[in-house]
């Protein structure tokens, strides 16, 4: 697509990209928004896989059938639909590119893989699951380098991201690139201040993940027995036993876990909340990464405490107010930071509003309207 054509840049959308992540719902409404002509191709794989790690043998057994039995129906549309100027692949596509690969080839349409994140990185030096030279973690390094060639641009979530994709898979730079996760501004409106009370409401939500660091949050809660701080945890997961053993050896009075709430009531959480909690997770990935809670806090308008990182450091300027960068699984460190963002409080209406103008839907739009163009 050269920048002197008129017409609408035609894009299709394809594969089982996973709509229950707002990363791929975003990346939809983006794309759209770019003023793309955007039809999509998609077989509804992952509805209700919420933490794909922790599902059981039968359960991935039962979704990669259904997914491998999609993709004489996908690839059948792909080839007899009209041409498209470029392809997006989006999360969770790793086996998607591959099986588009030579078709794409063929009819000469280059493709744009939202791959996100890393696999490789997630499984084996994030939550651990496998050690660096286990076989399984050598083919998942395999896989993820082979699915880098198959595609004109990789598209992860920050540049941090990016850096790790060009220097694992040894990649040029104009191979791959990033967009901002953002956050879906009607479900996380910006909120009123939080009314002033006689204790303070500090909220977590997310999965229960290394990279969330959990067990950070609970040492801080127990750090600040006495003092006026009631503490949220909303959250399932990968180390809810871990969390649980934790809480029945000493469970902090002030410390409330939730188990879930539905996606609807999280703003309703983020508006009662004086301070709410990103990550605390001491991975690489942890640092690099800008989860899709922080985005929310941040477009609701509420103080953050997270951990520093170049990740986070892509987004927030030095010294923003109503945000504390704080060390990496210090718990200390954690609720100093929760102590400091009290201190400096009420905070006024749209405390964060020139952050999230870096990551609305126009901006987003903008980044992916570039990112094809220069594909196509």
């Amino acid at each position: 697509m050269s920048s002197s054509d008129a017409r609408k840049p035609t894009v299709l959308i394809w594969g089982s990209y996973d709509l229950g992540k707002p990363r791929t719902r975003l990346m939809r409404a983006a794309i759209r928004q770019s003023g793309a002509e955007v039809r999509e191709i998609h077989a509804d794989v992952w509805a209700g896989a919420e933490d794909k790690a922790v599902m059981g043998r039968g359960a991935a057994l039962g979704r990669a059938v259904r997914l491998i039995l999609a993709y004489p129906v996908l690839l059948w549309r792909f080839l007899t639909g009209p041409r498209p100027d470029v392809v997006v692949v989006g999360y969770l596509g790793h086996l998607d590119v591959l099986m588009l690969w030579p078709f794409a080839k063929a009819r000469g349409v280059p493709v744009v893989w939202d791959a996100f994140l890393s696999l490789h990185d997630t499984v084996v030096a994030d939550r651990r699951m496998l050690s660096h030279g286990h076989p399984l973690a050598r083919l998942l390094w395999l896989w993820e380098w082979l699915a880098c060639r198959a595609v004109a641009r990789v598209v992860l979530d920050t540049g941090a991201q990016a850096a790790l994709f060009r220097e694992a898979y040894g990649l040029p730079p104009d191979r791959v690139t990033s967009v901002f996760v953002g956050a879906e501004a009607a479900a996380f409106p910006e909120a009123p201040p939080a009314p002033s009370a006689a204790r303070a409401q500090v909220l977590f939500y997310g999965q229960f993940i290394p990279l969330h660091g959990i067990a950070t949050i609970v040492e801080a809660a127990r750090l600040a027995r006495g003092r006026p701080i009631d503490w949220t945890v909303i959250g399932q997961g990968q180390e809810a036993g871990r969390i649980r053993a934790m809480l029945d050896e000493d469970t902090p009075e002030a410390l409330t876990w939730v188990d879930w709430v539905p996606y609807e009531e999280l703003a309703r959480r983020i508006a009662g909340a004086d301070v709410c909690l990103g990550v605390f997770g001491e991975s690489g990935k942890a640092g690099r990464v800008i989860p899709n809670k922080v985005f929310q806090i941040l477009s609701a308008g509420r103080p953050l405490v997270t951990r520093d990182g170049p990740g986070m450091r892509e987004l927030v300027p030095e010294g923003a107010p109503g945000i504390a960068l704080v060390k990496p699984g210090d718990a200390a460190a954690l609720l100093d930071g929760v102590e400091r963002l009290l201190a400096a409080g009420p905070y006024p209406q749209g405390l964060h509003r020139d952050i999230a103008a870096r990551f609305s839907i126009d901006a987003l739009a903008a980044r992916w309207a570039e990112i094809l163009r220069e594909a196509g």
